[in-house]
């Protein structure tokens, strides 16, 4: 194949086609894939979880030049088409279902939109009296997150959780990465809590971004133009690649990290292990007041304070 016919085929990738025109153009990747992760599933949901994870890791450039175009295709196609096969096992193990179509029925849908929404898809803050009253009397609730997860929404707030997160700014310079759609800021900037969002825009085929309420930053840019004192992250990317930065900013006193509840699902948890200069907490106060429950971990790390005669030297860039 020519590196034009390789050009057309990425192009055409970048108009996000549906996974089923990525099948019908690709069936022996599809074939192939689906037999590796059954191979994988067979010991279990964390397993095939932990494959998919290892295998989306991106091709790096080689002495500053970019993967040749018929690298990048296949690593395009087979980053979409694991991505399929995770949300369906996810959505098995949510549902006990792997396909066909999720419909909530009129009442399930009335009482889930008035608990956790303003307006379509605008998410509001939760209250737990109307959550702890409402959500066991919703038999349908195991398809609400599998029904908006594709649209970027992971978790939803409660009222106590924003004024806990309020309360651990405490009025320091705040900023958020990987905002998404940027509810987490918003809902703080309601409460008087001066935030920066900021995103890479890099699912804006899923997210609806709103640029008024979202600076489009990498986090590692954020990081360096703002220097803030707290970061808060909500469900970062599994093993994603700009935690790490967070820990290497010396403006950062505290971080707050809102995850999930499996370990392979989210977040850069190499980088928490690999940090020194911060002490990591569990919330479990906090990881309850992010909905639904049990779902979510809160993590709070704060900088560790030097040692009386044991300052730390300045950075090169102090």
């Amino acid at each position: 194949m020519t590196n034009r016919r390789y050009g057309e085929i990425l192009a055409w990738l970048e108009t996000e086609p549906g996974i089923d025109e990525l099948i019908e153009r690709f069936p022996g990747e599809w074939q192939s894939l689906r037999s590796e992760a059954a191979a994988q599933g067979r010991s279990g949901g964390e397993g095939l979880r932990e494959y998919i994870h290892n295998s989306l890791k991106p091709v790096r450039p080689t002495r500053g030049h970019a993967p040749p175009q018929h690298v990048l295709v296949a690593q395009e196609v087979r980053r979409r088409m694991l991505l399929e096969i995770l949300r369906q096992e996810n959505l098995r193990a949510e549902t006990g279902r792997a396909s066909g179509t999720l419909r909530f029925n009129r009442m399930n849908a009335w009482i889930l939109q008035r608990l956790f929404f303003e307006e379509g898809l605008r998410r509001k803050p939760v209250s737990m009296a109307a959550y702890r009253l409402l959500w066991p009397l919703t038999p349908q609730r195991s398809l609400l997150l599998p029904l908006v997860r594709r649209q970027g929404i992971y978790c939803f707030y409660s009222r106590p959780f924003l004024a806990g997160l309020d309360r651990i700014i405490g009025g320091r310079k705040c900023l958020e990465i990987g905002a998404g759609d940027g509810t987490l800021a918003r809902l703080l900037r309601a409460r008087g809590v001066e935030v920066t969002a900021t995103d890479d825009f890099s699912w804006s085929a899923h997210v609806d971004f709103d640029a008024t309420l979202v600076d489009r930053l990498d986090a590692r840019r954020a990081l360096r133009r703002h220097a803030p004192e707290v970061v808060i992250c909500s469900w970062p990317p599994a093993r994603n690649d700009f935690e790490r930065h967070v820990f290497e900013t010396d403006s950062v006193q505290s971080f707050v990290v809102i995850t999930s509840s499996a370990d392979a699902d989210a977040s850069d948890w190499q980088a928490y292990q690999n940090q020194s200069d911060f002490v990591m907490r569990f919330d479990r106060r906090m990881s309850r007041l992010v909905l639904p429950n049990g779902r979510n971990r809160v993590y709070i790390f704060t900088r560790r304070q030097p040692e009386a005669g044991h300052e730390k030297l300045p950075g090169p860039s102090s």
